[in-house]
């Protein structure tokens, strides 16, 4: 019997993959932006993600530099603020 190898996606690789659609990596970026109750390690991942999609180095680390301090933070509370006033945050493709 021949054995067949088969080339098996992590859940991780296939996101990543369908985030080179800059559509899809807006959409994603804007549903971590609408989290309710947001872990502050999750928009780093999120744009950790979207770099390894679209981005080069440089954006490497900038993603590490954003993840390292409470800029995360800051940024759903601008969400949470503009909330209040009947906005949304959201990211579209330029």
């Amino acid at each position: 019997m021949q054995s067949v190898k088969v080339q098996v996606k992590t859940h991780e690789e296939f996101l990543i993959e369908s985030l080179k659609d800059p559509e899809e990596a807006a959409a994603y970026v804007s549903a971590v932006l609408e989290e309710e109750k947001p872990d502050s390690e999750l928009l780093p991942l999120c744009l950790g993600h979207v770099v390894a999609a679209l981005g080069g180095e440089g954006d490497r680390q900038w993603v590490k530099d954003f993840g390292a301090g409470d800029k995360s933070q800051a940024v759903y509370e601008l969400a949470a603020w503009l909330d209040s006033f009947g906005l949304q945050l959201t990211v579209s493709v330029k």
